[in-house]
């Protein structure tokens, strides 16, 4: 017999693929469509254990859709502008281009080692001139359309990558690359107008049924709708501001006007006009200003530092009650971008605010009873802010008024007063594109002295990058090529100089899944192709990208309706999140991380080094990460076990959104199964009818055993069919091993019509389902049972209801007083059929050690007890 052996096995199969070309997707199919994507790679040179997982999780999907009828479209293709390219020419001295595409050779190599069902006619490089060319007519469409601009703005600069980073890009104050301490600086950006759509990018989550609703969550958050009032503070002792104009006002805006009888000072932001005007003259605020300076942008970064300010001679009047004056403070924790770069702080009530005023010795007076406290006794404020529900007290007309209540007759006073009105706001911000790096997609601009921004024409697009740049680290290599930049304007022909900065990559993933639908050159897609295959029923990726990938694409598909190239709103009708790849940690006796080959069990089965015999220590288990060393190669895998177990072993463990743990015995479970799954197919061909032959009538005489054996198949089919179509991948995989092992149980007569018809019923049932999962074990199994032709081209197994639907019950079967196995029977099954079935069963058989029975006793549809 020969024995599974998945490094002959799983090559012969993907050249057979790549010369059939059995995953190319057939444009003249007039089968019903279905588009699965997995999000695609950085190439980095590696797969990771994460690629295995998110992709197999993909090719499972769409496998299974192709079986079941659908004309799929599944491609792949690299994300593959960004730092880490221009790092590597830094550090080793060549091309990013060089670096991108050797990585793209040897990752494209790995995927395939999976078996992964691609159609790579499609295959697209973002840094590519085809694929970017597109984009940059997309942003001059965009920017005639009025999605485009360019503005002054504070950004986050990082100091050693030497570019401006998104808020997300910056963790704990530090540069995501480059850890770096984030500063603030203020340039001139290009930004895409994403709040433009910040109703409708809200409003329609709702109808994203087939999201995770954690992740609907996240992008309510982040978009941040909220319902409030502007107002206008009255200043007084104001300095002279530096453009000569004078200061009328403060303009805030509030999300609880309800709690205005509790403010106690006003705030603003350290680049507000009125902070700079202010610092102009004094030395000590500018210092301060430049302090805050050196603190990121982002709400994360803002919120975690501790709160300062700055106070001015500035006096600001409250709009209500005449005389009472707020002192105004310069403080670290308001933000330009956000809102108008000034607060009111009502300490009583926001934790910041009260934070900020026990520092600096500000009044705290609460102006909220919270719900359900005695009415008579004072409200106290500790170290907590009270920020739930309640009734307004110590508020004048505002008073016994419910929160919901007081917003709105506060809005109206303001509005009757004429110091402010209701408004909307979102805490969503457009989109700044603009980064100072060479290995990203020109921004197709030039800048003239006498026209100023002037896109270039479409005849001179693509704008490409110039190869010969020198990378030193020293900031953006386009700032300092002789001659790339230097060109003349299109409109009056005066020498001019080109747009240096190049977009964030979000910009290339943000529309990428549209490129898929066709690679035209004219084009960035086709419009009626795209009209046929958008959106993507099935996309799947890690929750990492939540909000800004997944954000950003369903801007850029609104933005792309609007100048025509698609008729959709939203890019994706399904999302799956999968969960992290997640290992046990490991430190020697010198507390170092330690690699998991790195460890072996001694004698006494203590974890030691391999090499050293030093005392290993185990630890968490924790995402796998290279600076813990907990990572697993998954090449290292497929070379010793096979694609097939790895992606079994991906599905198997654990529901795909949550995390899996690697375990060595998991995969070595894996193989073992398929290894016994291999030989039940090779023991069973022989015994089964011939591939295609007509065994309808040899299986409705099935009785006994054997019809118990095609009603578990049947339920297996119709469940595990469920399982797929819900992504409850692990959930399927134990059906079909619960279903093998029935299977290694029996074994069918020969020379028996019915038996070798079930067993050819069973054997491709069996292969067609796990076919999906394993596909180069599937197509082996195919072959080994008989067939021609490829699996990859069957439809998937049916069931046949009347064999599902009959109503079972569990059996207990006790062997000398003891429950050694329990039997799915029909009801009021007689004795003798009853005891055939038991008799059947291994574990009766193991129980009974060759015995005979002596005696049964049997209580229909309760027990049955064999005493041998």
């Amino acid at each position: 017999m020969a024995r599974y052996n998945p490094k002959a096995i799983e090559p012969k199969w993907q050249q057979v693929w790549d010369q059939n070309g059995t995953f190319t997707t057939d444009e003249t199919s007039s089968k019903p469509k279905y588009y699965v994507l997995e999000m695609f790679p950085y190439p980095s040179g590696r797969i990771h254990i994460g690629h295995v997982r998110v992709y197999t999780l993909g090719d499972v999907t769409a496998r299974y859709r192709r079986a079941r009828g659908y004309n799929v479209l599944h491609p792949m293709g690299w994300d593959a502008f960004g730092m880490p390219a221009e790092n590597a020419a830094i550090e080793r001295g060549i091309h990013p281009g060089t670096w991108t595409y050797d990585n793209i050779a040897a990752m494209r190599g790995q995927l395939k080692s999976m078996g992964l069902s691609y159609d790579w006619a499609r295959e697209i490089f973002t840094c590519s001139p085809d694929y970017y060319v597109h984009e940059q007519r997309m942003f001059l469409a965009f920017m005639k359309a009025g999605l485009a601009y360019r503005k002054e703005s504070w950004v986050n600069w990082d100091p050693v990558d030497q570019t401006v980073l998104a808020n997300e890009q910056v963790i704990d104050g530090r540069g995501w690359r480059s850890g770096a301490l984030v500063e603030r600086r203020k340039l001139s950006q290009w930004f895409l107008r994403i709040t433009a759509f910040g109703d409708d990018l809200l409003d329609s989550l709702d109808g994203l049924d087939r999201w995770p609703e954690r992740v609907k969550a996240m992008q309510a958050r982040w978009i941040g709708r909220s319902e409030g009032a502007r107002l206008r503070f009255a200043l007084s002792n104001t300095p002279a501001s530096l453009d000569g104009t004078a200061f009328d006002g403060l303009e805030v805006f509030t999300t609880r006007p309800d709690t205005l009888f509790g403010a106690s000072f006003c705030a603003i932001a350290p680049n507000h006009p009125l902070a700079e005007a202010a610092a102009a003259t004094n030395p000590d605020l500018a210092a301060f200003i430049e302090e805050c300076n050196r603190t990121g942008t982002s709400e994360e970064a803002v919120e975690t530092a501790e709160k300062k300010g700055f106070r001015l001679d500035v006096q600001a009047a409250h709009p209500f009650v005449p005389g009472w004056t707020l002192p105004v403070y310069v403080a670290n924790f308001v933000l330009m971008e956000y809102g108008s770069g000034a607060v009111f702080g009502c300490p009583a009530h926001d934790q910041r605010d009260l934070d900020f005023a026990r520092k600096y010795d500000l009044p705290v007076k609460a102006v909220v009873r919270p719900a359900g406290t005695d009415s008579d006794a004072p409200v106290e404020i500790g170290a907590d802010a009270l920020t739930g529900d309640g009734m307004i007290i110590n508020s004048q007309f505002l008073d016994g008024l419910s929160v919901a209540d007081a917003k709105r007759r506060a809005i109206e006073e303001l509005e009757r007063l004429g110091a402010g009105r209701g408004e909307t706001t979102f805490r969503l911000r457009d989109w700044g594109v603009s980064r100072q790096r060479y290995w990203g997609c020109p921004i197709p601009i030039i800048h003239c002295p006498d026209c100023g921004p002037v896109p270039v024409p479409d005849d001179q697009l693509p704008v490409t990058l110039p190869d010969d740049v020198v990378f030193d680290g020293a900031g953006n290599p386009l700032d300092r090529h002789p001659t790339w930049a230097h060109v003349d304007c299109p409109n009056c022909g005066k020498p001019a100089r080109r747009e240096t900065d190049t977009f964030d990559t979000f910009f290339e993933s943000s529309w990428y899944f549209a490129r898929y639908t066709g690679l035209t050159s004219d084009a960035p897609f086709p419009r009626a192709a795209a009209d046929k295959w958008l959106p993507v029923d099935q996309y799947i990726g890690g929750v990492e990208h939540a909000v800004l990938h997944l954000l950003y694409s369903r801007f850029f598909t609104r933005a792309m309706r609007e100048v025509g190239l698609l008729d959709i709103k939203e890019p994706f009708a399904g999302l799956l999140t999968q969960g992290m790849v997640v290992h046990e940690t490991y430190k020697d006796d010198q507390g170092r991380w330690v690699y998991p080959e790195e460890v072996v069990k001694d004698a006494e089965g203590e974890l030691v080094h391999a090499e050293t015999g030093g005392r290993i220590t185990r630890g968490r288990i924790e995402k796998m990460s290279k600076s813990k060393r907990n990572v697993v190669d998954p090449m290292a895998i497929i070379e010793a076990y096979g694609a097939d177990t790895a992606r079994l072993f991906m599905l198997s463990d654990s529901p795909p959104e949550r995390d899996l743990e690697w375990t060595d015995a998991g995969a070595e479970g894996a193989h073992r199964y398929l290894s016994r799954l291999y030989r039940l197919v090779e023991e069973w061909q022989v015994l089964s009818a011939p591939a295609g032959a007509d065994i309808t009538a040899a299986l409705a005489a099935a009785e006994g055993p054997a019809l118990e054996i095609r009603r578990a198949l049947h339920r297996t089919i119709r469940d595990l069919s469920d399982d797929l179509e819900r992504f409850h991948f692990n959930k399927a995989v134990a059906r079909l091993r619960a279903l093998s092992n029935t299977l290694f149980d029996f074994t069918p007569l020969a020379d028996n019509a019915t038996d070798a018809a079930v067993a050819r019923e069973v054997l491709d049932a069996v292969i067609g389902l796990i076919g999906p999962m394993t596909p180069h074990l599937g197509e082996e199994l195919w072959a080994v049972a008989g067939h021609d032709g490829l699996l990859a081209n069957q439809a998937w197994p049916d069931f046949d209801p009347a064999l599902v639907t009959v109503d079972t019950i569990t059996l207990p079967v006790q062997v000398n007083g003891k429950v050694r196995s329990k039997l799915d029977v029909v009801p009021d099954l007689d004795q003798d059929a009853a005891v055939q079935q038991a008799l059947a069963d291994h574990k009766v058989k193991v129980a009974l050690d060759g015995r005979s029975p002596r005696k049964v006793i049997y209580v229909p549809n309760r027990i049955l007890n064999i005493v041998g």
